[in-house]
């Protein structure tokens, strides 16, 4: 294995046009801390030109260095560094020309197989430059039928994903309400609600979060790693994290998160802050009680005591139980995330 953790040679891409220069895609298993500067600049180049981040908050957390990155040697993990023709020189991690592409392709999943989220530089759209990151990640997929994810729905991604043999095969839905109005919430007589308290909770909660979704494959495999991770981000906040006992035992939980200025010390962002109903979940024998309603509404009101006036989620686009009930607290549908996936004999 080479330098950065390289597992295949560079492949060459007509991106641009037949007499244009040809583009290089490394498919790579660690990143270096440059390689790492150059994704994390065009994915930051990509979420101000569409307003919306082009890779989700895992893909992103395997990016920081730290924690569950892959430079600890996940073994599903593999990233396509797509590049113009260049040296090097002036480039973030010196390899190359500029990076005009990435591809994050995750091969671990045994059940529902391959999945990958990518990004090509604004400045270099319409080009030929995502059809060649699409194909590398084909070839480089064990299975070669990846699953595609493409945030905020564009329709040239859609035109992309079509013409390339994928078809829509799954949609979550971003819903967005303002934070006015909020009635109080009711919970049962014998339940009790506090917040997440670090070096207690976590494995309970771990466990908790299993049952919860246990048939929702990236939400219920969390480990106690991957909660780690995520209470190692600036945004991570015990005080917005609200646990539901019945009897001393955890039955329910919601986890609020706050994207934007006022969360993440400063740093710049393409929106004003925003509070998210980041996960919410029930014990599958303390369902139908009406205690996820009770606690999604405590979360609201712990947002907007924040200052925040407007919070965001995510749910699934077929479900209807969920969608009637934040439908009911003033959420709309704002945004898409769509799933493709590739058919290996198309």
């Amino acid at each position: 294995m080479g330098a950065g953790g390289e597992v295949t040679p560079p492949r060459e891409s007509q991106a641009a046009n037949p007499e244009g220069p040809v583009a290089q895609t490394q498919v790579l298993s660690h990143l270096t801390a440059e390689h790492i500067a150059a994704i994390n600049a065009l994915v930051a180049a990509a979420e101000h030109a569409d307003g919306v981040s082009p890779l989700s908050e895992h893909v992103l957390l395997h990016l920081q260095g730290a924690g569950v990155t892959d430079t600890s040697g996940d073994p599903g993990a593999h990233h396509l560094l797509h590049r113009l023709p260049g040296n090097g020189n002036g480039t973030a991690d010196g390899a190359g020309g500029p990076l005009v592409g990435y591809a994050y392709l995750d091969t671990g999943d045994a059940v529902q197989g391959s999945s990958t989220e990518l990004v090509v530089h604004p400045a270099h759209r319409g080009t030929g430059h995502g059809r060649a990151l699409v194909a590398a990640v084909i070839e480089a997929a064990p299975d070669h039928q990846p699953r595609l994810w493409a945030h905020g729905a564009h329709p040239a991604a859609a035109g992309l994903a079509a013409s390339m043999g994928f078809r829509r095969v799954r949609a979550l839905w971003q819903l967005r309400a303002p934070l006015t109005d909020l009635p109080a919430p009711e919970f049962p007589y014998d339940v009790n609600v506090r917040t997440f308290v670090v070096g207690q909770d976590e494995r309970e909660w771990v466990a908790l979060n299993a049952q919860a979704f246990a048939v929702h494959p990236e939400q219920g495999a969390w480990s106690l790693a991957d909660l780690h991770a995520r209470m190692a981000e600036p945004w991570f906040d015990p005080a917005g994290f609200f646990l539901a006992e019945r009897a001393g035992r955890l039955v329910g939980f919601h986890w609020t998160k706050v994207h934007g200025a006022a969360a993440q010390g400063g740093q710049e962002h393409p929106h004003p802050p925003i509070g998210e109903v980041y996960v919410v979940g029930v014990d599958p024998d303390a369902q139908g009680g009406g205690l996820g309603k009770a606690l999604t509404l405590v979360g609201l009101h712990h947002l907007r005591e924040r200052g925040l006036d407007r919070a965001m989620l995510y749910v699934e686009e077929d479900n209807a139980a969920a969608i009637r009930v934040y439908t009911s607290l003033g959420f709309t549908h704002w945004d898409t995330d769509v799933v493709y996936q590739r058919k290996q004999d198309e």
